[in-house]
């Protein structure tokens, strides 16, 4: 195993020159965009290609970020399921403006997505829910997600307590639910060569949409 301290973190860069990205590719809107590019990443077999990081801000402006599972996507916008008592439903609540990044890395892309989250309606978290995985749906009731906790022992017994509790369906968690992100700005980044990258961006105006590009 390399030691942390023999890392030379300066000298590790990749040249990036797969392919390039021109305003003739792309789409009406991002919505269609983003399919294409989700559909391209699926199929080069990228793991878990709608992992996406999700960025929010708390009540004293500090920025925290995690990732999550897309789980839907349609013309409201990306769609992700939490507690929502967590920390990011907690900041969501207060503050419902966050960030989206789906980084492709194989694929030398990433999408990033800024816009505001809105609760899903109770039925969409229940009929998501209910095609959970039974050991997901369990772990939903067990985990008091993003609360201190005792130890791994504390959330095994938890996690027998409610199975127990539910040996048949699994209801949907009080604290559970939806989320749908209507983005504002999304913007599309293809590495190429001498970092001179392709960052093409899709802005939301009454009218529908303007694109434009950034500098890398």
């Amino acid at each position: 195993m390399t030691d942390a301290d023999d890392l030379d973190l300066a000298s590790l860069r990749e040249e990036y020159a797969s392919a390039g990205l021109a305003e003739s590719d792309l789409a009406a809107d991002p919505i269609t965009m983003f399919r294409g590019w989700l559909a391209e990443a699926l199929g080069a077999g990228l793991h878990e290609p709608n992992a996406m990081v999700v960025a929010t801000v708390g009540a004293d402006f500090a920025p925290s970020a995690r990732m999550v599972l897309l789980k839907g996507l349609d013309e409201r916008g990306f769609v992700f399921f939490t507690n929502t008592r967590s920390r990011k439903g907690t900041e969501l609540a207060a503050n419902p403006r966050c960030s989206l990044l789906f980084p492709w890395h194989p694929l030398e892309r990433q999408v990033r997505v800024d816009g505001s989250a809105s609760p899903l309606a109770d039925e969409d978290a229940a009929a998501y829910f209910a095609v959970r995985p039974r050991g997901s749906q369990l772990g939903a009731w067990a985990s008091r997600q993003s609360r201190p906790v005792g130890g791994r022992d504390e959330l095994a017994r938890a996690f027998d307590e409610v199975s127990a509790r539910f040996p048949g369906e699994v209801p949907v968690p009080e604290e559970w639910g939806g989320y749908v992100v209507r983005p504002e700005v999304v913007e599309f980044w293809q590495g190429r060569p001498g970092r001179m990258h392709d960052r093409l961006v899709y802005r939301r105006v009454e009218a529908g949409w303007t694109t434009e590009r950034l500098a890398p």
